[in-house]
Order: structure tokens, then C-alpha cells, then sequence
């Protein structure tokens, strides 16, 4: 049997989260827009993938999302630069949210659909990544959206359009 390579020291990531619960059955009495500036505003906490990806929201508005993400070597793909689903994820997050930023309360979304472009390649060092979503047609049962991702020069690194269900808000739990 040969010796292992030397893969030097395991680097480690910590996750933490809070009880989900918390912010679904608030957000099923609140309407999308204020769920979402209840979150940004730290009255309700951020749902488990946001401590899990380190994304953020950051503003919302009718119709609009943003969020910020800074990505590291935790989460490259076997090439060395990071996996493109991060960044889908990224988008997929913004983009529905925008459209949650429509909804009444007692209504909740979906993404049924997601295309995504990748335009530039995403490093750990790349820094700060400032994704934005906006609904492109609003509807009653389907909604439409776009989004685009951006380095910290302003430069996109990716884009999508998103296509969501809307839906009557699901029994919590």
C-alpha cells in the first residue's frame, strides 16, 4: 500500500442556523415584501441556506432583490474555481424573492424554471459577489423574473431569467 499524497492541513467551515419554523409561520401572515425586510432588518431570522451558503439579503423592494455572497475555496468544483450551482443558487434565491416581494400574504412561490448564462469565471479571491433580481411579469400563477450576479468591479459574471408557480402558502412543518 502505498503512502496518501500530502493534502497538507484540512481546512474546516463552521455552520450554523436557525429554527426555520420561526420565519415560515411569521412570513405566512406577512406579505412578501415585508417578510423579506423583516429578515434584512434582523426581526426574523435567515432561512437555513443563508447560514449555509453565507448569502444574504441586503434590499428589497416591490418587484426587486439583492443579495451579497463572498465565495471561498470551500465551495470549488475539481478545476479550482467555483462550482457554477453556487451561483445558480445565488440567482435562483434573488430571483425568487423577487417575486416573493409581489406576493400577498398567505401566498407563497416556487421555481419551476431557472436558465442561467455564465459569463466570467468565480475564484475564491474573487471578493464580494452583489446578485440583483427583478420580476419581468407578475402573475397569479406563474410569475416571471430575471437576474444578474456581479463582481466587485461591477463587471457580470452571470445572469438568469426564472419562471416561478405561485401557489397558496403550504401548511408549515
Amino acid at each position: 500500500m502505498s503512502a496518501p499524497p500530502d493534502w497538507g492541513q484540512p481546512r474546516e467551515k463552521s455552520v450554523t442556523w436557525y429554527d426555520p419554523m420561526i420565519g415560515a409561520e411569521a412570513g405566512r401572515e406577512m406579505t412578501g415584501l415585508d417578510y423579506l425586510q423583516a429578515m434584512i432588518d434582523g426581526v426574523l431570522p435567515p432561512p437555513p441556506i443563508a447560514g449555509l451558503l453565507g448569502m444574504m439579503p441586503i434590499s428589497a423592494e416591490t418587484g426587486h432583490a439583492t443579495f451579497v455572497w463572498t465565495p471561498d475555496e470551500s465551495v470549488y468544483n475539481p478545476i479550482g474555481l467555483v462550482h457554477g450551482g453556487m451561483v445558480c443558487t445565488l440567482l435562483d434565491s434573488v430571483a425568487g424573492c423577487a417575486v416573493q416581494t409581489t406576493l400577498p400574504a398567505g401566498v407563497a412561490y416556487t421555481s419551476v424554471e431557472i436558465k442561467i448564462n455564465y459569463l466570467r469565471p468565480v475564484h475564491g479571491h474573487t471578493g464580494e459577489l452583489t446578485a440583483h433580481g427583478w420580476v419581468t411579469k407578475p402573475g397569479r400563477q406563474i410569475a416571471f423574473a430575471e437576474g444578474d450576479v456581479r463582481d466587485s468591479n461591477g463587471k457580470v459574471v452571470a445572469t438568469a431569467s426564472s419562471t416561478c408557480l405561485i401557489l397558496p402558502a403550504a401548511p408549515v412543518g
